[in-house]
């Protein structure tokens, strides 16, 4: 046997009714926390990914080369001084 019950049918549209509202307060409010911090990093000038990347491979670069050039300075000097020592030995 099956009851009519409208006072169960109207408290379920009505949950019903609530939930869809929670659900587009919810995605209202990740939306304006989203645009909120969106706009609070704006304002802090952070460079982007690719720039950090391109000055990080940029400073690798000029470190290596760096390494390299105090190597060749430390064989012209050890050189140099090879040199100034048959030179005072003569």
């Amino acid at each position: 046997m099956q009851t009519d019950n409208r006072f169960f049918d109207d408290m379920t549209r009505m949950a019903g009714g609530a939930l869809n509202a929670l659900t587009g307060l919810k995605t209202e409010m990740e939306a304006m926390f989203r645009q909120q911090m969106e706009q609070f990093l704006g304002n802090m000038n952070l460079v982007s990914r690719e720039e950090f990347e391109t000055v990080q491979a940029l400073a690798a670069k000029a470190r290596d080369e760096q390494e390299a050039l105090a190597a060749r300075l430390a064989a012209v000097e050890a050189e140099l001084a090879t040199l100034k020592g048959k030179s005072v030995s003569e």
